[in-house]
Formats: C-alpha cells, sequence, structure tokens
C-alpha cells in the first residue's frame, strides 16, 4: 500500500504539488518508537519459544520453525531500522526516542536487504549454520565423538599429543569446512542489509552499538589490549617454557609460538585445564580441586545450579521462580539432539528466565552456572524498563555480571558454603598458583576475545577475501594470540567455523569487553565490601549492601549511555584494563622472574 502511494504520487504532478507529503514529526517519531517497541516485545515472547524449542531439541521441522521465526524477525527489524534512519534528523526528538531511534537502527546482528526473499534466504543459511554446529561430530582413536565430549576430552592430561592433534584436526575438518561456502553467501547477504541501513558494512554497524563513533570502538579495544598484553606475553612465554618441559622440542619447541592442540581447550580460548603442567613447585599445589570437592559432597547437576543461585540470594537477589526450576535444560537429554554451548534465556521478558546447559559436575561448569545465572538476574532486574531497554547497558556488561560473581569463588566461598574444610585454605604462600590459575583462564582468553570479531570485521569489509579466510584466520591467530595449528591447514579449510561464535553468529567483542569489565566490578565490589586484603582473596559472598548497588546497576538495563551504568557501579566513566592488572601485579612479578633469560615472544 505505502509504495503504491508513492508510485501514484510519482505518477501524478499535479497531485505531488497540491497534496505534498508532510515531514515527519518528532511526534511522528514517537509513535514509530512505541509501536516498534510493542511489535518487538509481543514478537520476542513466540519467537523465544520456537528458538527455544530448536535449541534443545534439534530437527528439520524445529530447524524450519527457526528459520521461519528468524526470517519474520529480521524482515521487520530491517524495516524497522530503515525506518528509524529516516527519522534520525527530526528536529525536535526527545533524547529518549533518540536513544531508540539509534537501537533500532543499528540493533540487528544480521540485516537483511528489502530485495524479495533475501530475508528467508538469510535465516536459512543462518539456521543451518548453527544446526550443523549443533551434531558436530570429531574423533578420537578413530572413533566418533560429539562436541559436548570432544570438549572435555582437550581438557584431559592423559592424552597423546598425536590424540590432541587427532580431536583438533577431526573437529576443525568435519565442522569447519563444510560451512565455508553457505557463510561466504551469508556475508553478502547481511553487508547488502548493512549498506541499506547506512553502513559501509556488517562490521561496521556491530561497532556502531557502544554509545560511540564505530572507529573510536575499535580503538578502545585495541588501547585496552595494550594496557593487557604485557601480561598475556609474560604468561605466554611461561606456559610455552612448561609445554616444552613437558613435550620436549620435537612437539613444543623452547621458542616461536605454542601449538594450538597442547592448551587444553579446543580453541586454545583458556587454558585453566592444563594448569596442574604449569602449576609452580610448592605453592601451585592449591590443595584441593574445585571438581573433586563437588564429586566428594555428591553434587549433582541441580544441585551445582542450586548453589549458584545461593550465591546471588546471598546478596539479597529474590529466588528463582519455580519455572526455572522446570523449563530450564540442566542436563543433556539423552534421546535426542540438542546444542549443548551453556547460555541464560529470558522468554516472557519478565519471570521465564532459564539456562540451557548440559552440565558436567566439574570445575568449569560450576563457574559456568554462576556466570550464565548471572545473564537471568540481569534479565530479571531491568524488567520493567521500556522493551528496547531490555538488555544490558552494553553487551560486555551482560557476560561481565555473572564472571565477576564466578571470581568471588575464592577459597573462603568455597568454605563458606560447606565445599572446603576451612583448614585446607591455601596459606598466602600459594597466592601465586591461585593466581596463576586464575590467569590460564582470564588472561589468556584476552587476545581470543578480540581477534574473533576482528577476523570478522576484516570479512566483512571485504580486505579479508573469501579464498583467504583460513590463512588470514591462522595469521590472526599467530598475531593475537602466539599459537599455530597441530598440523598444517589447507587453504579451503574453514577453521573458524569449528568455534559456536561464528556459525552462531554471535558478536564476541562483548567476551573481550567483559573479561575487563569484571575485574572493574570486582575491584569495585570489594572496595564496597570494606576488603582489606590481596585483590584476589576478596568474596563478598553474603554482602548485601554490595547486592543493593549491584542491582541499581542492573535495574538501568540499557536505558542510559554505559558510561552511565560503569559509574553507578564503580565510579569510573572509563573501561580499562587496570583493575585487571592490579589484580594480577604479583603474578606478573613472579613470571617476570621465571621468563628471566628466555626468548620471549613468538
Amino acid at each position: 500500500m505505502a509504495v503504491a502511494l508513492s508510485l501514484a504520487a510519482l505518477a501524478s504532478p499535479s497531485l505531488a504539488q497540491t497534496a505534498p507529503i508532510a515531514a515527519p514529526t518528532a511526534a511522528d517519531a514517537a509513535k514509530f518508537v512505541a509501536d516498534a517497541e510493542k511489535w518487538g516485545y509481543d514478537f520476542s515472547i513466540d519467537a523465544g519459544r520456537v528458538y527455544w524449542v530448536n535449541a534443545t531439541y534439534i530437527t528439520e521441522d524445529t530447524d524450519a520453525m527457526a528459520a521461519k521465526a528468524g526470517a519474520e524477525g529480521t524482515e521487520k527489524s530491517v524495516e524497522f531500522a530503515l525506518a528509524a534512519a529516516k527519522y534520525q534528523n527530526v528536529p525536535g526528538l526527545s533524547p529518549d526516542v533518540k536513544r531508540k531511534l539509534d537501537m533500532l537502527r543499528s540493533g540487528i546482528v544480521l540485516p537483511a536487504p528489502t530485495t524479495p526473499g533475501a530475508a528467508k534466504e538469510l535465516n536459512d543459511i543462518a539456521t543451518k549454520l548453527q544446526s550443523s554446529y549443533g551434531k558436530g561430530r570429531g574423533t578420537l582413536d578413530g572413533k566418533e565423538i560429539n562436541g559436548s565430549d570432544i570438549e572435555a576430552e582437550m581438557g584431559e592430561l592423559n592424552h597423546t599429543p598425536a590424540e590432541y592433534a587427532e580431536m583438533w584436526k577431526s573437529w576443525h575438518d568435519n565442522v569447519g569446512k563444510p560451512m565455508k561456502a553457505d557463510y561466504v553467501r551469508m556475508v553478502e547477504i547481511a553487508n547488502q542489509g548493512a549498506k541499506e541501513l547506512g553502513f559501509a558494512d556488517t562490521g561496521a554497524m556491530w561497532r556502531s552499538g557502544y554509545d560511540m563513533p564505530a572507529d573510536d570502538f575499535a580503538a578502545l579495544t585495541e588501547k585496552i589490549w595494550q594496557e593487557v598484553k604485557p601480561l598475556y606475553d609474560s604468561l605466554h612465554c611461561y606456559t610455552r617454557t612448561k609445554l616444552n618441559e613437558k613435550y620436549g622440542n620435537a612437539v613444543q619447541p623452547k621458542t616461536g609460538p605454542i601449538r594450538a592442540d597442547l592448551l587444553g581447550n579446543m580453541w586454545a580460548q583458556e587454558w585453566g585445564n592444563i594448569y596442574p603442567l604449569v602449576a609452580p613447585a610448592g605453592s601451585g599445589d592449591l590443595g584441593y580441586d574445585v571438581t573433586d570437592l563437588l564429586k566428594a559432597k555428591q553434587y549433582d547437576p541441580v544441585k551445582m545450579v542450586k548453589a549458584g543461585e545461593n550465591f546471588y540470594s546471598s546478596l539479597g537477589f529474590a529466588p528463582l521462580p519455580e519455572t526455572f526450576w522446570k523449563r530450564s535444560q540442566i542436563v543433556k537429554p539423552a534421546d535426542r539432539e540438542v546444542i549443548c554451548h551453556a547460555s541464560a534465556w529470558d522468554l516472557d521478558n519478565k519471570d521465564d528466565i532459564r539456562i540451557k546447559m548440559c552440565t558436567k559436575v566439574n570445575s568449569d561448569d560450576f563457574t559456568t552456572i554462576h556466570h550464565e545465572l548471572g545473564h537471568n538476574y540481569y534479565q530479571r532486574a531491568y524488567q520493567k524498563q521500556d522493551p528496547l531497554y531490555l538488555n544490558g547497558a552494553n553487551d560486555g556488561f551482560h557476560e561481565a555480571i555473572g564472571d565477576f560473581i564466578a571470581l568471588s569463588i575464592t577459597p573462603q566461598y568455597l568454605v563458606d558454603i560447606g565445599l572446603l574444610d576451612k583448614a585446607k585454605v591455601p596459606s598466602a604462600d600459594k597466592d601465586l598458583g591461585l593466581l596463576l590459575r586464575q590467569a590460564m583462564d582470564k588472561v589468556a582468553f584476552l587476545p581470543f576475545g578480540l581477534l574473533i570479531d576482528r577476523w570478522r570485521w576484516g570479512v566483512f569489509d571485504g580486505s579479508i577475501k573469501p579464498a583467504d579466510y583460513n590463512k588470514a584466520w591462522t595469521n590472526m591467530r599467530l598475531q593475537y594470540q602466539g599459537i599455530v595449528p597441530p598440523v598444517a591447514r589447507p587453504d579451503d579449510a574453514f577453521d573458524p567455523g569449528a568455534k559456536y561464535h561464528i556459525p552462531g553468529n554471535t558478536p564476541y567483542t562483548r567476551y573481550f569487553l567483559a573479561r575487563v569489565l569484571q575485574f572493574q566490578f570486582y575491584e569495585a565490589a570489594c572496595k564496597q565490601a570494606g576488603w582489606k586484603g590481596a585483590l584476589h582473596r576478596c568474596s563478598f559472598y553474603g554482602n548485601k549492601a554490595v547486592g543493593a548497588k549491584l542491582n541499581a546497576m542492573l535495574e538501568m538495563g540499557a536505558s542510559k549511555p554505559w558510561p552511565d551504568a560503569l559509574q553507578a557501579f564503580t565510579g569510573s566513566r572509563e573501561m580499562s584494563g587496570k583493575a585487571l592488572i592490579n589484580y594480577f601485579k604479583p603474578l606478573k612479578t613472579w613470571l617476570d622472574k621465571q621468563n628471566a633469560g628466555k626468548s620471549c615472544g613468538w
């Protein structure tokens, strides 16, 4: 109808002269925003249920349902984004309406162009990519092994270098490589959509969602990386030496990059699983292992989630609703395909909050539970905000909340919840071990958290061509992480696809920001709690004053620019790596002593 009227007006000069279309007003913009918010709110509830069923019951039918819902949501989002762009410069807009227009214009992860059929094709591809990842298989000793199990096996220390290489290669070949043609096509379609919205490409659109110009945001993340890079470089040098001592020069040379499959994780993104190989003599033996403690106390997955809930309750947050326990997927169903990648869900924008995990009784999943529940408590805290503000202050905030809570999984916290005997709390001389164990996950992750989107930004802006996708990925992994694949990779490989967030189209810089923000939040919480000791020993478990101040920030949702939210809890308006550096300062001093005389770098 709107197109027909426009064409009629163009075809009739007299009509165009006598009845010009009135310029949109601030009131028109406000009404448009209200209508868009109502549609989005209602749609998110129906679509959320479809996506939940698809993620927890993967079949051709649920794939088709998810693709249909995705296409409808994408088409509408593009429609809203194009309209929002036209209202942006209307005089007299209130700050609130202006903020919401910006969100509508830039809030699509994969924008489809208005070309007929484009939204459906884009969503069909996106659904296919995500499902193929969920069904992915690798091999161990020639036997097929699913994604959840192969991740766990990569973290076991009893395998040979050949077995690690087999798991790494089979997963990357089987899962990644078949996706490449679909991924190339998806990039083409999404870029067309981004250009229609006035962005240079999809990557530029992603970078625009941080209350600052896209280029300024890229510069901010680079500045933070340079702050923390010396700590990463020291950790890399020390870890390489230990791997060389374990495996010898033929497997892991004393100099140069580290072989990616030896770091205890399929993507070498966190190295905590190989902590026993790098633990410093004496201080490295912490006297306890969280996995062992959980098993000794006969924790099952549900009891682990109850423990996570208990932490938030101790800060004064209301208990999780009964529906959480009835509707969450806490363990992997035995009878069907599911996406095991841990995630938190809010299905009614109020109280139907859930987690989806294939929980195993181990330290990693105990930490992950605290993290995922952070999303749920954030979602519930901002439920009274307007629909477009039902989100974190920025996406890094959403990831950081649970992470900073998980930093409080200190020995004292384990004593407080009855997991650890007070007599077994590590003494101060074990602090280097505690810090190194944390750094193997938190610090090791930093360059990985940065490079995923750095690679995608290059793919989206065309500086990385399809023929060079894998070569650029491998080069970037070397540049930022100082790692190399265990075997030579062919040019037609698609190793990025072997990491869930690439086929899942989840922007990843949020995780880099979260690694930095969590230490800012943690340092602020410890100051509020009056903590006087070493920062890494601080636990604010049970401190309701900290909980009240935290809730005040969470309730803001996305209603204000992120510096306002950051200031509300920490007193600072600047994202910075300084709190992270403070936390690990004793470790950095110690690592540099260990590395003296070594040829660091790669």
